[in-house]
């Protein structure tokens, strides 16, 4: 296997370096692969942040530095580089559970604070985490596909383009990592 990240031949892409390796490449100071790394896993730490826990403003880029500090500190402990997704969604769930103990001390006496409206929130960050502790389990192939199609939002022909394959192709292939995807979820979860 070639290894990720070599420049493309003329008229062919490349895919992109999968999680484990950018971190690899981050734990020797690559600082482009801390780049893209951070790129890579950005709108799955917004969504828990601004989405999941409604931050917003200086509180959500403060809680996204804070996330990425704690990666950036604790990279050598990982065990599962190629996990690495896995942890910055319970690492971003934990430091916005921090934020909202710390508003919750900031109310004024006499008012207090609805913990119901945290409910709905606090759930879909633990549906997303279970999802992704599912993709954990496929293959790196079928992870791939659905992350491109369903987090970033790739078109078929956009990952048809950087798998060099038919877009027909890309469709089923999305079908049958969803089959397997729902396989993981009936014997696992």
């Amino acid at each position: 296997m070639a290894d990720e990240g070599l420049a493309a031949t003329p008229g062919r892409v490349v895919a992109p370096p999968s999680d484990a390796a950018l971190v690899a490449r981050c734990r020797t100071g690559d600082q482009a692969s801390w780049r893209l790394l951070v790129e890579r896993h950005a709108s799955l730490v917004n969504a828990i942040l601004r989405g999941g826990f409604r931050m917003d403003g200086h509180d959500a880029q403060d809680a996204f530095q804070e996330v990425f500090t704690r990666l950036y500190l604790r990279l050598g402990e990982l065990r599962n580089d190629q996990s690495v997704g896995g942890w910055i969604a319970a690492t971003t769930r934990n430091v916005a559970l921090d934020w909202v103990r710390r508003r919750a001390r900031e109310v004024p006496s006499g008012e207090s604070l609805d913990t119901a409206a945290f409910e709905e929130p606090l759930r879909a960050v633990d549906e997303a985490l279970v999802v992704r502790a599912a993709l954990e389990r496929l293959p790196a192939h079928q992870q791939e596909i659905l992350d491109r199609f369903f987090v970033r939002d790739e078109s078929y022909q956009t990952i048809a383009a950087a798998l060099d394959l038919p877009p027909g192709t890309i469709a089923s292939r999305i079908s049958r990592a969803l089959a397997a995807l729902r396989s993981v979820f009936e014997s696992e979860f």
